[in-house]
């Protein structure tokens, strides 16, 4: 949870695990020209699109945020199948355009490293951002994500084709096994 001062105002931000009955928001949200402009999204996503997405949503996953009772953005953490990439997932995170610039990004992204980090044994976070999309890259960069190449051409939006960065998170301290306790060291 955050508190963020908005004009003077504390803005009490709750995150919690995405439910099927968050299809609604999540449609109102991804219907946002500010959202889908920034995702792999295309306009006019479908309530049934959402639920079903949702329904066979199973674990803590897929965040969303909660201002003033209402879900305003979401953070996915997307595993590895494959056993050699178990130890990196890639983020997707969105806000809609009216909570921009109020602690919602960074609350979300703050509680997805730390179930990353702490819970997902995960080494490596990483994304893709458009080029162009400076607040959320300042965003990405504050929480420890770097650029690590350049898609060129790497989506269309709106009829033409936008750049991207690759950028990724390298867990800083890493969990190491801890070598089984001897008789000695627990008397």
């Amino acid at each position: 949870m955050n508190r963020r001062a908005d004009r003077g105002n504390p803005l009490k931000i709750i995150i919690r695990s995405a439910e099927p009955g968050d299809a609604e928001a999540f449609q109102r949200i991804f219907m946002d020209p500010k959202v889908y402009a920034n995702t792999l999204q295309i306009p006019f996503p479908s309530i049934e699109f959402w639920r079903k997405r949702l329904e066979t949503q199973t674990d803590a996953r897929l965040l969303v945020a909660l201002a003033d009772g209402e879900v305003v953005g979401n953070c996915g953490i997307h595993t590895n199948a494959n056993p050699r990439r178990a130890h990196a997932a890639s983020i997707g995170l969105v806000v809609h355009g009216n909570w921009h610039g109020r602690g919602v990004g960074s609350a979300l992204l703050k509680e997805a490293i730390s179930l990353a980090d702490n819970w997902l044994r995960l080494l490596r976070l990483e994304l893709t951002v458009f080029t162009d999309n400076l607040a959320a890259i300042k965003l990405y960069q504050k929480f420890g994500f770097v650029i690590e190449g350049t898609h060129v051409g790497e989506a269309l939006r709106d009829g033409r084709f936008v750049d991207g960065y690759s950028m990724a998170r390298i867990h800083p301290h890493p969990p190491l096994i801890q070598p089984p306790q001897t008789d000695s060291q627990t008397t």
